[in-house]
């Protein structure tokens, strides 16, 4: 199941990748690509790729608000030894990711500069974008699937039998058509709808994206006005979604994508919820706030040519009281916070007001 609810959706990269290094359609609406590698990794294994502890490698980007989905559902799950990550550098150019971020410039384990390199191995010719997340088979070093909507989903219900003691229930049976309808619309509205204010080629473009990204987030304040989390008494999905949007608005959003009506820090309600979710173990020491600001102002150079990353905003107000715990709810239900992440993926402590 996709965020649209009829098939995943491409990220930044790969639109970078498809125009020749340029991101908005002058004139134009933003749309997205719907072509992604569909494969799963499932408990029974039925499309050749069966949940094996070890086996497998998630790539990801901490810059990536997909790829920050995955981080975050992989920490609350407890699934960092089972799966392993790679992690590329804030910035790309319009042929791949790099892992950078390694001391001589290759991922350790799979060995490979660019994350093309997994891609083509599997895809001889690939001519879609190389995106993040994307999850690699380690003994073939062939790239599984890209189809971040249903990886993240796959984690929670695939790789039960793999969870840490006490990790949530983040895709509940009962709650499952409620989650699908509001991620339908956190998406075409909030996840999507920021870069379709800020990849717009025209007036006409920007402003209906524009009205229908802050009509949603307005309708999202009121929701949560009465509820600590979207759907139900505890985190779920939905909230990880939402969240990754939401912690990137102020640094990136507000100014570069000229989503500028208000700050997140403007909106009482929807600040209150992600300063909640951002002092939750799994979500706010997964945010390297320094590469969120160099992907999008270094990359998108259509809409930053001089590549210059401004110093703002104070983090700081992060770890200020947001009184949600008057609202109720049970972040983790019945399980119990993750344990601190492994000293490798640390995020740099210069890079996060946890630090």
């Amino acid at each position: 199941m996709s965020d649209t609810g009829s098939g995943s959706t491409t990220s930044d990269d790969e639109v970078l990748q498809r125009n020749g290094g340029k991101y908005v359609e002058p004139g134009g609406e933003f749309t997205r690509d719907q072509r992604y590698i569909a494969t799963r990794i499932t408990a029974d294994g039925r499309d050749g790729y069966p949940v094996e502890p070890g086996r497998y490698r998630l790539a990801v980007s901490r810059a990536c608000p997909w790829a920050n989905r995955l981080i975050i559902v992989r920490r609350l799950l407890g699934l960092e030894e089972p799966i392993s990550m790679a992690v590329a550098g804030p910035t790309h150019d319009k042929r791949s990711w790099t892992f950078d971020l390694d001391p001589d410039g290759r991922d350790p384990v799979l060995g490979v500069e660019r994350l093309a390199e997994s891609y083509f191995k599997r895809f001889p010719g690939y001519d879609r974008g190389i995106t993040v997340p994307a999850i690699v088979d380690e003994p073939t070093g062939q790239v599984v699937t890209n189809d971040y909507a249903q990886m993240s989903l796959d984690l929670s219900t695939e790789w039960t039998a793999h969870h840490r003691p006490g990790a949530p229930d983040l895709y509940p049976d009962r709650l499952r058509a409620e989650i699908d309808e509001v991620n339908a619309l956190v998406f075409k509205d909030v996840n999507n709808g920021v870069y379709r204010c800020g990849f717009a080629g025209s007036q006409e473009a920007y402003e209906r994206a524009y009205r229908r990204l802050f009509e949603r987030l307005d309708w999202l304040s009121d929701r949560l006005a009465g509820q600590r989390y979207l759907v139900g008494d505890t985190i779920t999905e939905a909230d990880v979604r939402l969240f990754t949007t939401l912690v990137r608005f102020d640094p990136v959003y507000h100014g570069h994508f000229k989503c500028n009506r208000q700050k997140l820090t403007e909106m009482p309600v929807l600040w209150a919820y992600a300063r909640d979710l951002f002092q939750t173990p799994g979500f706010g020491d997964t945010i390297d706030f320094d590469h969120i600001k160099r992907h999008y102002y270094e990359v998108h150079r259509d809409i930053n040519p001089t590549g210059v990353v401004p110093l703002g905003p104070d983090l700081a107000n992060w770890l200020t009281p947001h009184g949600r715990e008057e609202l109720g709810g049970r972040p983790f239900g019945d399980g119990t916070p993750p344990p601190p992440p492994p000293a490798a993926e640390r995020v740099d402590p210069a890079h996060t007001p946890l630090g």
